[in-house]
Parts: structure tokens; C-alpha cells; sequence
């Protein structure tokens, strides 16, 4: 039997990417991957957590409970040293409103464009849940440590991708074909480890 997985997001592009992930990690056979694209009148979750751990659950949570389907969601986002850690939880509006990356990105390149180089660091963050109808909850985390650069480099990807530069790399997230940054990524280490869990979770 066909085990039905949903994965909590509205973003296109980021379900894309998880599809990828965890297809790869888990093998198409035998779970079913299916997105908020199929619940029409799902409403919007407000992600009220002060972590991404916190948020990743609370969306996840919501997901089992409306659909009585085993849920994942992730909440990730870009962690600069230079700003204590922000935009962190708020990367995706960071700028005041969700989603519009390009106004992210240019907000966060004006806050530190008089930060020398050498402290320029950050991280690219990602929390991921997995919960159960049941109630079983299961929540790992995944890093990119790297820098942040002047400009953008690339065209890939999406979000802050084309200014981070991961550590020993020579191209930016946005320059890496979606394997290679998959490899690497946040979202792609957060993933892998919670594909763990599902293929016990979710036995084929």
C-alpha cells in the first residue's frame, strides 16, 4: 500500500526542492509525496515560533490535524553573524512583506555593506518536523555555514541563494546546479536526516 506524505508548504519552489530531497532519499516506491496544492481551502498557518524548530512543528502539527495525513515542514532561513542572527525566522519578510526575495536580499546587503569581509559570516538554517496523526513528533536540524557576499552571483535557486557563498565553495548557492545544492544545503542535510525517520514512520 501507498503511504501519503504531505509536505506543509505553499512555496512552489521550496516544494520542488523537498520533493527532490526526499524522493532521492527515500526512493519514489511506495510513498506518496503530496503538497497544500491539493487542500484548496487550507488556510495560511501563521508561523508565530521564535525558532525554526518551533515553527516547523507548529506547521507540521497543523497539517496532521486538518488532513490525517503524516506531515513534514521545514522553516529555514538565513542566520547573519554581523545581525545577531537575523533575519533568521523572519527571512522570508524580512523586508515586510512574505515572499518578495529580491527586496530580502537588497534589505540584508544595505544592513551590512559597511561590514568588512572577515565578518561577514552567516549561516543558512533549516528546521524539519515530521508529525504523525498519532501525535508522535520527530524534529531535526540542518546547517550551511558560509559568508555573505557583496552582490549576486547566479541565477538559481531562490531566497538569499545568489549573495551566500557556502564554505569551501567557489560559487554561490545560485550558481550550483539543484544537485550539487542539494549536496550541501541546509535544507538537503535537515532533509536526508529526517528521511531517516520517515522510512520507519511510513514502512512500504
Amino acid at each position: 500500500m501507498t503511504a501519503r506524505l504531505l509536505l506543509a508548504t505553499a512555496n512552489k519552489k521550496k516544494l520542488v526542492e523537498l520533493q527532490r530531497i526526499l524522493d532521492l532519499a527515500l526512493g519514489t516506491g511506495g510513498i506518496e509525496l503530496v503538497g497544500l496544492g491539493e487542500f484548496p481551502d487550507y488556510p495560511d498557518v501563521p508561523e508565530t515560533g521564535l525558532t525554526f524548530g518551533e515553527n516547523a512543528l507548529i506547521k507540521a502539527r497543523e497539517g496532521a490535524s486538518r488532513t490525517g495525513l503524516p506531515t513534514v515542514a521545514d522553516d529555514s532561513g538565513l542566520a547573519v553573524d554581523a545581525l545577531n542572527g537575523m533575519p533568521g525566522v523572519f527571512s522570508a519578510r524580512w523586508s515586510g512583506a512574505h515572499g518578495e526575495d529580491q527586496a530580502n536580499l537588497d534589505l540584508v546587503l544595505a544592513q551590512i555593506g559597511d561590514v568588512p569581509d572577515e565578518h561577514r559570516g552567516g549561516s543558512f538554517v533549516c528546521a524539519a518536523a515530521l508529525v504523525l496523526p498519532n501525535g508522535r513528533e520527530h524534529l531535526v536540524e540542518g546547517k550551511q555555514p558560509g559568508r555573505i557576499l557583496r552582490s549576486r552571483r547566479g541565477t538559481g535557486g531562490f531566497g538569499y541563494d545568489p549573495i551566500f557563498l557556502g564554505d569551501g565553495q567557489n560559487r554561490t548557492n545560485a550558481e550550483l546546479s539543484p544537485a550539487e545544492k542539494d549536496a550541501i544545503s541546509h535544507r538537503g542535510k535537515a532533509f536526508r536526516e529526517l528521511s531517516k525517520v520517515i522510512a520507519k514512520e511510513l514502512p512500504r
